[in-house]
C-alpha cells in the first residue's frame, strides 16, 4: 500500500548549534510550511514523511541521518 511506504520514511536530525529549525512542508499543488520545530545544540528529533508531509527543510547546522546515509547542513 502506497500510504504505508510513505509513512515508513523517517529521518533523524541532531542539532549541532542552538536555533536549528526543522520545517515540515505539505503535499499538494501549493507547497506550504505546516510545522516548525526549533532545536538547541545536542537535541535530536525523528521526523516522518507522511500523507501530508512531502518535504522537510532544515535551517542551521545539523546532522541529518536517513536510510540513504548522512549529511551535515549549515557548514
Amino acid at each position: 500500500m502506497e500510504e504505508d511506504y510513505i509513512s515508513g520514511e523517517y529521518i533523524c536530525v541532531k542539532a549541532l548549534e542552538n536555533g536549528v529549525q526543522v520545517i515540515g512542508m505539505t503535499r499538494g499543488r501549493d507547497t506550504r510550511f505546516h510545522h516548525t520545530e526549533k532545536m538547541d545544540a545536542g537535541e535530536v528529533v525523528l521526523a516522518q514523511f507522511t500523507q501530508n508531509t512531502s518535504a522537510i527543510k532544515i535551517r542551521g547546522r545539523a546532522l541529518i541521518i536517513t536510510r540513504h546515509g548522512q549529511i551535515e547542513s549549515g557548514k
